[in-house]
């Protein structure tokens, strides 16, 4: 019997301010990297009063409606825990982000904090789209913007919204591009 395939699950957060705790995760996205029928979104109630409006705007969320809207994080990391795990039929779910130090830092703080664990690996890591091109290309870190590498792979139109359920879908399309080139 073979091992089932990895599946690059890719992450993106929108927060509303620049460390989880003092400030809170307000959505997260997730899609896997050559399958774009296997995407989860979720919205999340803010955690403490404090934020960094520069920070809450760049997603465009109202925060007033997510306080009475938005499910609890229990609830969300529930469902999203709930989704990474689902994939295991299929394959071995790998975190990835760009950069996987800023998404990771909040996926890991609320999977760890609202469901008891990360269903990514007790340590939250994950692939970096950034420093894997660095890699397989052997370019300079300035060179590996998600815009250079867009454009680098020819995907160009694909749209980068602050949406985090876009903008995972968008990820997820580049890391498959990615891939693709390093086969070809």
């Amino acid at each position: 019997m073979s091992a089932l395939p990895e599946l690059y699950v890719a992450v993106d957060v929108e927060a509303d301010g620049p460390i989880p705790g003092p400030y809170s995760m307000i959505s997260l996205g997730m899609a896997v990297a050559g399958r774009p029928d296997l995407t989860f979104y979720t919205e999340l109630r803010p955690i403490s009063d404090d934020f960094v409006p520069e920070a809450l705007a760049v997603s465009g969320l109202d925060r007033d409606r997510l306080l009475r809207e938005a499910p609890h994080p229990k609830a969300a990391m529930a469902a999203a825990a709930r989704w990474v795990n689902g994939l295991r039929r299929i394959g071995r779910p790998v975190f990835l982000a760009a950069p996987a130090v800023w998404d990771g830092m909040f996926v890991h703080w609320y999977f760890v904090r609202y469901t008891g664990r990360n269903p990514f690996g007790t340590t939250g890591s994950g692939v970096d789209l950034r420093s894997y091109w660095m890699g397989s290309t052997g370019c300079e870190w300035g060179e590996t913007h998600k815009r250079a590498i867009k454009r680098r792979l020819g995907l160009d139109g694909l749209p980068h919204t602050h949406h985090a359920g876009e903008d995972a879908a968008e990820l997820a399309e580049i890391f498959d591009g990615v891939l693709r080139r390093e086969i070809t």
